[in-house]
């Protein structure tokens, strides 16, 4: 049905309108874009029930190098502007490959990358989102990150208590993503060896190690790529 309203923009998995009198229609019963990806609408991501189910997805981390010195050295304001910044361009990139703006957090942005919404090269969507996403900030904003990428089977659904809900991705995918964040330098991207090995043919310039994470005895394979000096 929603196809056949007027008029384009429209929400990538129901196909509802934002733009013209369709827009307005279906905006009046919530089918307004979502605020995690405006390429979907609220009831496809932000209002769904509670709960959520199993998939496989592509999880990126990615928060800026010396934020604390630079909150510091700068007043109040002029931080705010440059975390304004930073979260403006990781805003633009991520969507811009589909992916689901879970998180911004201070100086750090979590983004889902799930099949159905980024496609079935959504892990290699997750690995350009992260490469795009620190050359953007250094060139555009002179703003240092690091990012880490990881895949594998996450909850995936809207969770939390009663009185606030949150669309978001559970599980050691998540967790390991967290982890490997502190593992990238100014610059780098850091990608766990399984998801790496699913990209090797689009980026063979890697520095290649093991690491241990807090709270696991096992270590992790990790690729690390520089993008930005």
């Amino acid at each position: 049905m929603f196809r056949h309203l007027p008029g384009p923009p429209r929400c990538k998995l129901c196909h509802n309108p934002f733009g013209g009198v369709g827009g307005r229609i279906v905006g009046l019963v919530g089918f307004k874009p979502s605020r995690k990806n405006p390429n979907l609408c609220a009831r496809c991501c932000d209002t769904l029930p509670p709960g959520g189910l199993e998939l496989d997805i592509a999880v990126l981390f990615a928060d800026v190098r010396g934020s604390t010195e630079l909150g510091e050295r700068v007043g109040a304001s002029e931080f705010a502007t440059a975390l304004g910044d930073f979260y403006r361009v990781a805003t633009e990139v991520l969507i811009r490959e589909d992916a689901i703006i879970d998180k911004l957090i201070g100086d750090e942005v979590m983004a889902l990358f799930i099949p159905g919404i980024a496609g079935p090269g959504y892990r290699e969507r997750a690995a350009e989102g992260a490469i795009e996403l620190i050359g953007a900030l250094s060139k555009k904003c002179d703003l240092r990150a690091g990012a880490a990428v990881t895949a594998g089977v996450a909850y995936v659904g809207n969770v939390g208590s009663d009185q606030v809900v949150d669309f978001t991705a559970l599980g050691d995918t998540v967790n390991i993503a967290a982890r490997l964040q502190s593992f990238a330098g100014a610059g780098e991207v850091v990608l766990t060896s399984e998801l790496y090995d699913s990209v090797r043919g689009r980026f063979p310039q890697t520095d290649s190690r093991s690491v241990i994470v807090q709270g696991r005895a096992a270590p992790i394979d990790i690729h690390t790529l520089r993008v930005a000096v």
